[in-house]
């Protein structure tokens, strides 16, 4: 079965440590975790007495509430430890991370087949332990470069995502 920190580590590598783009709607982000959607997270009162990139990629105690938020946020949610390809559950969970777990969860369930409702639930567990790695993984990406178009028709100024958007999907 599939493991967290591996998925962890994929995504923390897709996010780098720290970004405050003015055309991101998250706004500031740490390690992938934007305060415009995640306010509340225990992590921004630390982040707030930090300096540097540095200091907060090697922070003891932030480090573990970056794991604690993702293992709560992501990974359970999309129920990771069922999944049997490491490399279907990380796929999955960096997307959720990107576009939000039930858009990444309703893309994979689109994949391979099942009712699309957003919540990975006994049937979604089957079919995508079912699947052939490889080409869940090509369908999955050209679903998320689907969605990563969308995006940008809707909101012409995200243009300039797109290409690192195809690239993670491609991963």
């Amino acid at each position: 079965m599939a493991e967290f920190i591996t998925a962890y580590q994929v995504v923390i590598g897709n996010e780098g440590i720290y970004s405050n783009d003015p055309d991101d709607s998250g706004k500031r982000t740490v390690m992938g975790i934007s305060e415009n959607n995640w306010p509340s997270w225990a992590g921004w009162k630390i982040v707030g007495q930090l300096s540097t990139p540095k200091e907060m990629a090697t922070n003891t105690e932030l480090q573990s509430l970056v794991q604690q938020f993702y293992l709560n946020n992501f990974w359970n949610p999309i129920k990771g430890d069922d999944i049997a390809s490491q490399k279907i559950a990380n796929s999955i969970m960096d997307a959720g991370v990107n576009m939000g777990v039930k858009t990444s969860v309703k893309l994979a369930q689109k994949t391979v087949g099942v009712s699309d409702d957003g919540v990975i639930g006994n049937d979604t567990i089957k079919a995508l332990n079912a699947s052939e790695e490889r080409l869940f993984i090509a369908e999955f990406a050209l679903n998320k470069i689907g969605r990563y178009c969308d995006i940008v028709d809707a909101k012409p100024n995200q243009i300039k995502y797109l290409k690192g958007w195809v690239r993670r999907s491609l991963r």
